[in-house]
């Protein structure tokens, strides 16, 4: 199999340029082509002699997805499935926001894995099971995919681009840390896509030693927890994880990596009716992160297939986030994106797997 160049770090690059005889400074164009002027062929890249271009053609490979299946929701949120070389699908989100002066902002949910082992029942990439992680160049090609077809709308216009990443598509990205870190690091590297790592999430189930290991990290990447419950006994059953990282753990791990790091930790609560929305729950999540600095985003969740659940209703959600004001908690309530489109985690991909 041919070596894709959005699986190699700089330095990789460097040294693949030295070993086709080339000066050094044709790596840094040639990492321009790649991340910056967003090119999907060898031919396109002009100012590198031919030569250069037919050895490049001949060892590497530009882009690992191929589009298979695309939907878009009224709010402008686009989901695309993705084809793998080894003919396995994962998907991706493209989600536009608006910000207080009114410009589109936009966003992209990574996946990280083919599938999910933590089997959240809520999930429907839960439901699938774990086939295997996704390489660096993989989770890389999902952003780039978006950001060449933000470009390509924007022709003789100004340019947009990805304001923001967020690590929360299919997978846990804690389990597959190696490559998701390689993949921020070449986002974040201003010789390749230059994203601030401020602008990027990592969304975990609650894999302590991965909020650890984030902890000591010298970027300062965003991180968010996936709580959707405030006690072991719901927590067990919501994110089956809890059976090895208990909220305890959870919690100091949270205190931690704020210690090491100074970065406030955000926790993701989906609210599901006559589950886990109760005024019982609110109280007990400002107890246990009282003394936290952190902040609470609370999601109406996403209609799914278990009809055991369904979302809260809004006077439920409404009531829930006042509980958490009235204890001194910092919250925001936050609406799911594409729900016309089935645009939760693997809802797109449930429907083509057999």
């Amino acid at each position: 199999m041919s070596v894709f160049i959005i699986d190699l770090t700089v330095k990789e690059v460097t040294e693949l340029v030295a070993s086709l005889g080339e000066p050094a400074y044709r790596a840094k164009q040639l990492l321009a082509w790649v991340y910056q002027r967003l090119a999907v062929s060898w031919e396109e890249m002009t100012d590198l002699p031919l030569t250069f271009r037919q050895k490049l053609a001949e060892k590497v490979s530009l882009h690992t997805l191929t589009p298979l299946h695309e939907v878009k929701a009224k709010d402008g949120t686009v989901k695309v499935l993705f084809n793998l070389l080894d003919g396995k699908t994962v998907e991706t989100a493209l989600m536009k926001f608006y910000s207080t002066d009114k410009k589109e902002r936009f966003t992209v949910c990574v996946s990280t894995q083919v599938g999910c082992a933590v089997g959240c029942p809520f999930c429907a990439t839960g439901w699938q099971g774990f086939e295997r992680n996704l390489t660096a160049g993989e989770i890389i090609d999902q952003v780039l995919y978006f950001a060449r077809r933000l470009q390509e709308q924007r022709k003789g216009h100004a340019v947009e681009r990805i304001d923001n990443i967020v690590f929360m598509g299919m997978g846990e990205p804690f389990s597959n840390y190696n490559a998701l870190w390689q993949a921020i690091e070449i986002l974040n590297a201003p010789e390749c896509f230059g994203l601030s790592a401020r602008s990027m999430t990592i969304s975990t189930a609650g894999l302590v030693p991965g909020i650890k290991k984030l902890g000591g990290e010298k970027l300062q990447v965003g991180l968010a927890i996936s709580l959707h419950a405030a006690d072991d006994k719901l927590r067990d059953k919501l994110v089956p994880v809890n059976k090895k990282y208990p909220i305890g753990e959870l919690i100091e791990a949270c205190r931690e990596y704020f210690a090491r790091s100074g970065r406030r930790v955000s926790f993701e609560y989906a609210l599901f009716d006559g589950v886990n929305d109760s005024l019982q729950q609110a109280q007990k999540l400002a107890d246990i992160i009282q003394d936290l600095n952190c902040h609470v985003n609370l999601i109406s969740a996403n209609n799914v297939a278990n009809q055991k659940m369904q979302p809260s209703p809004r006077s439920r959600v409404l009531a829930f986030q006042q509980e958490l004001k009235n204890r001194g908690i910092n919250c925001t309530l936050r609406q799911s994106r594409g729900q016309d489109i089935d645009a939760g985690c693997g809802q797109l991909r449930s429907r083509f797997l057999t």
